[in-house]
């Protein structure tokens, strides 16, 4: 007991942090289902092909809807054939040590009391509660952005390439392994490594851009052997998802009342949504659909024992089909298509609007906090574009990362767990600019 009275806790993130760890625990015991959830299958099933010994069925039953980074992990669970349980405890201790991470990445850049209360805002964020108890991968991906976030400060803090060198391999391979977990992050680094490219060699100051460039490169190889697999399996280069059509089709959506939010084929009615809607969206989108199924190698990877599979959005025919509709749409109706993208961002923060979905109060708990954290973004925006050469390299860095992943989100189908993983990004950063430029005095001054 005397030892323990004299551990400062402040000085011990782990320990100060973990009554968060109870509680996360707790909360996937009670909240755990036994059964698998919405798209947990699809995860899991992954996890059993790698154990087999391979990712994606062959052609044309190619399914590359999601990137294998998630499913690596849920791998020895699977093979070890333990209950679903443990794989979203697996969440648990991944979130606790994120929120730990994320105060270390902070003290780097801030004062302990402000790198306290915004890792305290990240370990309480409320959208990450809603997937902790469920097997999906947007959990795990948000995990991996707060020490990706300490390595990037650490890598450019260092002051010669052998410091920095541990860091820079460090954020190097975490961003790859982002990139096989959330195939999006594939079209970020590639636009990220191509202007670090150009910028390293016609830039005077290249220390920086060549950071940024060894980063994304070692990134880039970490991703190379899916890559090289995706390339033999479908003949395409760069070849991340085959789920990119389908998250456009339903962004194109040219039909007033439709929002860009996705739907699952065949159209059957939900719970959650206005009875009969089923029927609206039979009329609208049935005989693109229909379309589809008429080319035999989409009709033969779709339907098995002569039933339609639940859902049309795997193998990569289907896949250049549904991207060649979308575009069509879009250059019929380019103003419809950035009204979805605009309610796409309101999905991202508040899960608002959707097509024919009943009103839940769920929606009005998102406000308090993302409603706070977009006023606070939209703020910090201001004293960051006034200050931006004078604001820290690693930050802007992660902005950059942060913002086109954010705008790349939108041209596809998403809901709140895609904008939960960029959260820690915006904590630090409105940390960073909070401390610099904002004074709160909670007590009246006499005039």
């Amino acid at each position: 007991m005397k030892i323990l009275e004299r551990i400062k806790v402040s000085k011990y993130p782990f320990l100060q942090f973990a009554p968060f760890l109870v509680l996360y625990i707790l909360y996937v015991v009670i909240k755990a289902t036994p059964e698998s959830f919405g798209d947990e299958p699809r995860y899991l099933s992954y996890a059993n092909h790698l154990i087999q010994g391979y990712y994606s069925p062959s052609y044309p039953y190619i399914d590359l809807g999601n990137g294998p980074g998630y499913p690596l992990i849920l791998t020895p669970l699977v093979a070890l054939n333990l209950p679903v349980l443990y794989a979203k405890l697996f969440n648990a201790l991944f979130y606790y040590l994120s929120v730990v991470f994320l105060y270390k990445a902070a003290l780097q850049i801030v004062s302990k009391r402000f790198a306290f209360i915004f890792s305290l805002i990240w370990a309480v964020y409320p959208n990450t509660f809603e997937q902790m108890h469920r097997v999906l991968p947007e959990v795990f991906a948000s995990t991996l952005i707060p020490p990706f976030i300490f390595c990037i400060i650490k890598a450019f803090k260092a002051d010669n390439f052998k410091k920095a060198q541990i860091y820079l391999i460090s954020a190097g391979v975490l961003f790859g392994y982002l990139v096989l977990t959330k195939p999006i992050f594939g079209y970020v680094l590639t636009l990220m490594l191509i202007m670090a490219l150009i910028l390293w060699f016609t830039s005077k100051k290249k220390l920086n851009y060549k950071k940024t460039s060894i980063i994304l490169i070692i990134s880039f190889l970490a991703t190379a052997p899916y890559l090289l697999y995706t390339y033999n399996l479908t003949g395409k280069m760069f070849y991340w998802s085959s789920f990119g059509g389908n998250n456009l089709y339903w962004m194109s959506t040219p039909y007033q009342g439709e929002y860009g939010n996705y739907y699952h084929f065949p159209f059957a009615s939900s719970e959650d949504r206005v009875a009969g809607s089923e029927k609206i969206i039979k009329l609208h989108h049935q005989k693109d659909f229909d379309e589809l199924l008429k080319n035999p190698e989409v009709r033969k990877a779709n339907i098995i024992n002569g039933e339609i599979q639940q859902d049309l959005s795997n193998g990569t025919v289907q896949d250049d089909m549904l991207k060649k509709i979308a575009i069509e749409n879009i250059k019929l109706h380019p103003l419809k298509f950035l009204q979805n993208c605009f309610s796409n961002a309101g999905r991202m923060l508040f899960n608002y609007p959707a097509s024919y979905v009943l009103q839940k109060p769920s929606t009005l708990l998102r406000l308090p906090f993302n409603g706070i954290l977009l006023v606070f973004v939209l703020f910090s925006l201001i004293p960051t574009f006034i200050n931006w050469k004078n604001v820290l390299y690693s930050l802007r860095f992660l902005l950059f990362f942060a913002f086109v992943y954010f705008g790349g989100s939108l041209l596809g189908s998403a809901g709140p767990r895609m904008f939960t993983v960029i959260v820690p990004i915006l904590l630090i950063w409105i940390a960073y600019i909070f401390e610099r430029t904002v004074k709160i005095n909670l007590k009246f001054k006499d005039f």
